[in-house]
């Protein structure tokens, strides 16, 4: 095939899976299939059946070309709110719950497959833990509380760093694992990701703030995920996590620092990108399929691979199952020790809007027996200084709207049910499974061996948790999102936003649209004032802004027009 062919081929391609993608998202809502599932078995039929040469996708290309802007994308519009209420059950889930599950499914494999050493099991394993951020959108779609929505989110955002630095580790220790390796390589991983993350963020948001012409850009935002991911990668650190910073970064300081027609560029792009990229990751894994079939030596030795995913699946959910039961009793005693504290604390934020110092405030408001138990101390003079009781009220309006939102959607067994069959792989495990290096002893088939187990515990894990999560919420009925308290909350909402617009007087010979904006720019304030201490929920918040843009964005273009 001469070079000009090959490039017709390629456009034909790409046509083509830009065609079987749109098809996907515009078909599957109809039938109520999600669109990763039909394009999953679009691609495992076209695989099997069709005349289509074998498909080899390098998986660096997925690692660091795709999955950092997707990681990114989906970030940005993380709240970082709910990131923050949930931190404590989404760090159990991805990092305790990777490692744990990698060395437990080491075992597992090592039984399975003879001659298997344990470090390759524990590699095999650490790809196989993490949930897939991109199958999350499956559950996107599901009937479930925006906190079950939020764990899963964070979980999938954050679990790639844990089980790649795992996999280095394992394939690395070639027959044994030290603990100590495995925390230090974490932690400075994370570390550095984290930093490197947040400073590419504010850096690039900065600068963004001072382009007038969104297309430019929107341009500028595509290179923000790579800036970050790629020299974490050279440093030895999580590009995926440092992409996830990047975009939290942004994500929270963008509505202050950029335009609203920029951050309406920027979401209409980035959605367009996310649909592409998403649907080409899904379609290529089913893609792949006859090409690890032969690789195995065929039909036989497919099924035992088949296997030994199903067991796999069946262990991974069976050790999830075991972590979230202790972990939704450990939400649960949060929430009432939180609502225990809460008269105590409404006391201490009154006491501080009479007027009373801060040290004085908190000792008034803790019960007569723990005064009279507490030894007496010489009193502490340091004066308080200007703004403390602000900051401190501020605080504990955040901390009254973290009780408020863990009261208000509390998760019990059937929200746990959903949250352990929700955690989904996806085509990152199938390419996190090609970096596994066999070293020298071990035969070479045993490589392909583990690349086939790993697609079949995604392709499973897609089509079966994937194809029946819409039929377990219906039988289950977990928990919604209660449509009274999110009217109650629109309505606060607005009775803020007019509040709020009524305190701008308009000054002599201002022009109305001038006056306008500035009505805007203290309404978008004071919602993201409420989004940092947490007042509102998020969704009912993120509403409330996107309204506060598209006036600003219609007041834009009447002045463009007029002028």
């Amino acid at each position: 095939m001469g070079a000009e062919q090959a490039v017709e081929v390629g456009i034909v391609a790409l046509v083509g899976v830009l065609l079987v993608v749109a098809a996907a998202a515009g078909f599957g809502p109809r039938i109520r299939v999600p669109a990763p599932l039909i394009l999953v078995v679009v691609g495992i039929v076209l695989s099997l059946f069709s005349p289509l040469p074998d498909v080899v996708i390098p998986p660096e290309l997925i690692l660091t070309g795709v999955l950092p802007p997707l990681l990114y994308a989906s970030s940005v519009s993380v709240p970082t709110m709910d990131l923050r209420r949930e931190f404590g059950a989404v760090s159990v889930l991805s990092v305790v719950l990777v490692i744990v599950s990698a060395l437990l499914l080491g075992l597992l494999f090592a039984v399975l497959i003879p001659g298997l050493p344990y470090a390759l099991g524990v590699a095999l394993g650490a790809v196989i833990s993490p949930t897939d951020a991109v199958a999350t959108s499956i559950v996107k779609q599901a009937k479930v509380s925006h906190r079950v929505t939020a764990i899963l989110e964070g979980e999938s955002l954050l679990n790639d760093a844990s089980a790649l630095v795992l996999l280095r580790a394992a394939i690395a220790g070639a027959a044994s694992l030290s603990f100590l390796q495995v925390a230090g390589s974490f932690l400075y991983s994370l570390v550095v990701a984290i930093v490197l993350g947040i400073l590419v963020g504010r850096v690039t948001t900065l600068i963004r703030g001072r382009i007038t012409d969104p297309t430019v850009n929107t341009v500028l935002s595509f290179t923000v995920p790579f800036l970050a991911a790629l020299p974490a990668e050279l440093l030895q650190a999580s590009g995926l996590v440092a992409a996830v910073a990047a975009g939290l970064t942004v994500g929270r300081r963008a509505p202050r620092e950029l335009p609203a027609e920029h951050r309406r560029s920027d979401r209409e792009t980035w959605s367009t990108v996310s649909l592409v990229l998403e649907g080409a990751i899904f379609l290529a894994m089913g893609l792949e399929l006859s090409r690890l079939v032969a690789a195995n030596g065929g039909v036989a030795n497919g099924l035992r691979a088949l296997g030994i995913a199903l067991a796999a699946l069946v262990g991974v959910l069976a050790v999830r199952t075991l972590f979230v039961s202790p972990l939704l009793l450990w939400l649960h005693r949060r929430a009432e020790h939180g609502a225990g504290m809460r008269i105590r604390l409404e006391q201490v934020q009154q006491a501080i809007a009479d007027g009373r110092p801060i040290g004085e405030a908190l000792a008034a408001s803790r019960p007569e027996n723990e005064r009279a138990r507490a030894p007496r101390r010489r009193a502490r003079t340091r004066q308080q200084r200007p703004g403390d009781s602000e900051r401190f009220s501020k605080r504990l309006r955040q901390v009254l709207g973290d009780i408020d939102y863990l009261a208000g959607s509390p998760l019990g067994p059937r929200e746990g049910a959903v949250v352990v069959w929700a955690g989904m792989r996806g085509a990152v495990t199938v390419a996190a499974a090609q970096t596994i290096v066999v070293p020298d002893g071990v035969p070479a088939e045993v490589g392909d061996l583990l690349v086939l187990v790993a697609f079949g515990v995604a392709a499973i894990s897609l089509l079966l948790q994937g194809g029946t999560l819409n039929l377990l919420i219906r039988v289950l009925r977990p928990r919604a999102d209660d449509p009274a308290a999110e009217q109650e909350e629109q309505e606060k909402i607005a009775r803020l936003i007019r509040e709020t617009g009524d305190a701008v007087p308009q000054r002599e010979g201002e022009p109305a649209q001038a006056w306008a904006l500035r009505r805007v720019a203290a309404t978008r304030a004071a919602l993201l004032d409420a989004r940092d201490e947490g007042v509102f929920s998020s969704d009912v918040l993120g509403r409330a802004l996107d309204a506060v843009d598209a006036t600003e964005i219609a007041i834009d273009a009447r002045s463009t027009t007029s002028g």
